[in-house]
């Protein structure tokens, strides 16, 4: 039988860092979370009546879609600072700027995140109208 190992891996005797299967998995999981929920979202709104300001807030305004959509917007913001953490790690090969700049990634996503999710809040609890 063949080995999976990397021919360097074969010589030294090192395997995987074990680093990369939970970072895999919450990608997928969160994949198929916006697969759902973007569904969900696109029928909601194939079933407005209208896309004025005032339909779109009363749409938004009930719990069940405003708990879904700050659902969307959560799984949104961490699938893709997943996403561009990856190409971060594999394309920025100097330590100092890789590790400055997945802090600002994850502090951009968090941030954004952060606003989105008020903004929903805002109209659920009728701060905003």
């Amino acid at each position: 039988m063949k080995s999976m190992r990397s021919p360097m891996g074969r010589v030294l005797g090192h395997g995987s860092a074990k680093e990369g299967t939970g970072h895999w998995w919450s990608q997928r999981v969160s994949a198929v979370a916006l697969l759902l929920l973007g569904l969900w979202f696109l029928l909601s709104m194939q079933l407005l009546p209208e896309f004025g300001h005032a339909a779109v807030v009363a749409w938004l305004a009930r719990p069940s879609h405003a708990v879904l959509m700050t659902l969307l917007v959560l799984t949104v913001a961490v699938h893709s600072e997943l996403g561009i953490r990856v190409v971060v790690e594999d394309y920025l090969h100097r330590p100092v700027a890789r590790t400055v700049l997945l802090i600002a990634v994850r502090f951009a996503h968090v941030l954004v995140a952060a606003l989105a999710v008020f903004a929903v809040l805002s109209i659920a609890f009728g701060i905003v109208r």
